[in-house]
C-alpha cells in the first residue's frame, strides 16, 4: 500500500501552493513526512474529495480511526507514566476529560489545523475549519498519519508535547473540584447545611480579571479565595475552608 501511494506522489506531484502548505503543518507538528501524501489524506475532509472525485485519494475517516486508537493508547502511557500511584478508574475519569471533542479542538486551534484542512465548498461556508468535531476527526487523522509513516515512538513523542499541558490542566481542574465536593461532604455532616459562596470583589480590566470569593456556613464567614475566574475564587475559598474547618464553630 505504502509502495503504492509513493508511486502515485512521484507520478503526480501537489501543487506547489500545496506542498508549502503542507510543509508549514510539518514544521508546527515538529515532523517531516517520508510520504507526504499521508498528511494530505490526513487533512482531505470526505466533502473536498467528493466535489473533486479523486480516484487516487481517500478522505481522512480511516486514519482518523487509527489516530483514535493511537492517541488513546499514547494518552494512556502518559497517565500510566505522570501518576503511578493512581488507580484504574481514576485514570479512566481523567482519559475521558483529555480524549474527547472538545479538549481534541483545542489542541488542533494550537495547530491552526483549521487553515491546512482541504474542504469542499459547501463545507467551507458552512464555517466547517472552526466545527469542534471537524477539527478534532482532523487531528486524529493527522496523529495516524504520523503513525503510519513512522513508528510509536515518534508519535508518542508528539502526543506528549501536544497533550502535557492539557493533562496538567485536567488534573489541577479534578483537584480543584475535590476541594469544593470534600468540602461540601464535610459541612453537610458536620452542621446539615450547604456551603454558600459570595462574590465581594472583582478587581482589573475586563481581559485580565481578579475575582474574590467568601464561603459561609450558616451565615458565617468560614473562608475566602482568590482567582481569575469565579470558578477558581470559588475553588480557591473552598481550600481555604477545609484547611481551617477543624477550628470553626457556627
Amino acid at each position: 500500500m505504502l509502495i503504492r501511494m509513493r508511486k502515485i506522489f512521484r507520478k503526480k506531484p501537489f501543487p506547489k501552493e500545496e506542498i508549502e502548505l503542507l510543509s508549514d503543518l510539518e514544521k508546527r507538528l515538529k515532523y517531516c513526512f517520508k510520504n507526504l501524501f499521508l498528511l494530505k489524506q490526513a487533512l482531505s475532509h470526505k466533502s473536498y474529495i467528493n466535489e473533486n472525485r479523486f480516484d487516487t485519494l481517500e478522505h481522512y475517516e480511516r486514519l482518523e480511526f487509527l489516530g483514535d486508537a493511537v492517541l488513546e493508547l499514547g494518552i494512556s502511557d502518559l497517565l500510566m507514566l505522570h501518576f503511578p500511584t493512581s488507580r484504574e478508574g481514576d485514570m479512566s475519569k481523567l482519559r475521558a476529560s483529555i480524549v474527547n471533542e472538545t479538549a481534541l479542538s483545542e489542541v488542533a486551534r494550537t495547530l491552526d489545523l483549521g487553515r491546512y484542512i482541504f474542504l469542499g465548498k459547501g463545507e467551507e461556508q458552512c464555517e466547517g475549519r472552526e466545527k469542534n468535531s471537524l477539527l478534532a476527526d482532523a487531528l486524529e487523522a493527522v496523529l495516524g498519519a504520523v503513525y503510519q509513516d513512522s513508528d510509536f515512538n515518534t508519535i508518542f513523542k508528539i502526543i506528549k508535547r501536544l497533550f502535557m499541558p492539557v493533562i496538567e490542566l485536567a488534573t489541577k481542574e479534578d483537584i480543584n473540584r475535590d476541594y469544593k465536593t470534600k468540602l461540601q461532604e464535610e459541612v453537610q455532616n458536620l452542621y446539615k447545611v450547604a456551603p454558600q459562596y459570595r462574590l465581594v470583589k472583582e478587581e482589573g480590566p475586563d481581559h485580565d480579571k481578579t475575582f474574590e470569593v467568601h464561603l459561609f456556613i450558616s451565615g458565617k464567614k468560614a473562608g475566602q479565595g482568590q482567582g481569575k475566574s469565579k470558578k477558581q475564587a470559588e475553588q480557591n475559598a473552598a481550600q481555604d475552608s477545609l484547611e481551617h474547618l477543624a477550628e470553626f464553630t457556627v
